[in-house]
């Protein structure tokens, strides 16, 4: 088992969890420029907290729970309800531009579930996170996160079957 290093430089940090973190807000905001800053506001978070972590795996959560609460501070703040306004005046809002995943018939249909079950199935499929992590990560039972799984597959396979993405 290879050893817990505490302090990571931050280029290594930002090249192990960067693409974590950007993906949860993108999958919260459905928009690069404002996943691009949850990110950046994530990592500053990191720096100054000043935490110490029991392995990588508690860091990775305490990541992961961060981008979590700062997508959804983000999404409920004045800022972002008033970018909305304007988006719905002016016609619409960006086209989703997600670069590190390719886009499919699937990520489309993904990124049309309500939000509660969007971010548990990101985290599960393209995260690779257990229902345990996921739970911890969310503030959330396990049980809840299973349930919220099982309710997107089903939405999924409705979506997919209809061929409405």
């Amino acid at each position: 088992m290879e050893e817990f290093q505490q302090d990571l430089p931050a280029k290594t940090l930002l090249e192990m969890y960067s693409g974590t973190v950007y993906r949860i807000a993108y999958a919260r905001t459905l928009n690069r420029t404002d996943a691009e800053d949850i990110t950046q506001n994530v990592f500053l978070k990191y720096i100054s907290a000043d935490k110490t972590f029991r392995s990588e795996e508690h860091r990775k959560a305490w990541l992961l729970r961060v981008a979590v609460n700062c997508a959804n501070d983000f999404v409920t703040s004045a800022h972002y309800r008033h970018k909305a306004d304007l988006d719905e005046f002016s016609g619409g809002s960006e086209e989703p531009s997600y670069e590190l995943e390719e886009k499919s018939e699937v990520y489309y249909a993904v990124q049309s579930l309500p939000e509660k079950y969007r971010i548990p199935i990101h985290l599960f499929y393209y995260e690779d996170m257990s229902t345990a992590q996921i739970a911890k990560a969310l503030g959330e039972r396990e049980s809840t996160v299973r349930s919220h799984l099982t309710r997107a597959r089903k939405m999924l396979k409705e979506i997919l079957k209809e061929g409405v993405v």
